[in-house]
């Protein structure tokens, strides 16, 4: 009688154990989900930096491997052509700009030679800590070389839930971006990461 009670009493453990396991994974996978639908619902936030920087504002995307094969293939052939297999892939960020440039330069002749035939064309020249413009204007035709640099600085932080004053928990997962040439405009930007428990296949 006694070994049948201890039996009961280990099944009724596990039983409880594994209870919990359930609760916390389903809690855990509907505040996932919430985050995502929030993130999906929400536009990506463009604004400017005191400091006059382009900035965006994105919240996190949560998705298992899966749902990423099925729902973003295109990343995940990405992110294998990089020789990286999906599993230990931890996260991936995308962020699209665009550069406006208004240049103004002054023309100057020069002389090319060649074939021993001397030919004369105008050339321009404009620079800044960011941008290179070097062009050639011939008869019939211009050439007009452009080089750009830019850095995107990007953090991810917390938004914590508010009721009144009261700040607690987490809302959610957001990814601020910057770009540093103020030639550049922020127009998309994506942050996606990847769920650990969710890695074994391939």
């Amino acid at each position: 009688m006694r070994r049948f009670a201890l039996i009961l009493f280990l099944i009724l453990v596990l039983f409880a154990l594994f209870s919990l396991y359930t609760i916390s994974y389903l809690y855990d996978e509907n505040l996932r989900l919430e985050r995502n639908q929030l993130t999906l619902l929400s536009d990506v936030e463009l604004y400017r930096t005191a400091a006059g920087e382009s900035a965006a504002s994105v919240g996190l995307l949560t998705l298992e491997v899966a749902e990423l094969r099925e729902a973003r293939s295109r990343d995940a052939e990405q992110i294998r052509d990089l020789g990286i297999r999906l599993r230990r892939a931890e996260s991936y960020a995308r962020s699209a700009t665009q550069s406006h440039y208004a240049v103004s330069a002054s023309l100057r002749d020069t002389v090319i030679l060649r074939d021993t035939v001397r030919d004369t064309v105008r050339i321009f020249h404009s620079s800044d800590a960011w941008s290179r413009v070097d062009g050639i204007i011939r008869d019939d035709s211009i050439g007009v070389t452009l080089r750009s640099v830019d850095t995107l600085f990007q953090v991810v932080h917390r938004v914590p839930r508010q009721f009144l004053c009261f700040r607690f928990g987490t809302k959610a997962i957001r990814q601020e971006i910057v770009s540093s040439n103020p030639h550049t405009e922020l127009v998309y930007s994506e942050y996606v990461e990847l769920k650990r428990n969710s890695r074994r296949r391939r």
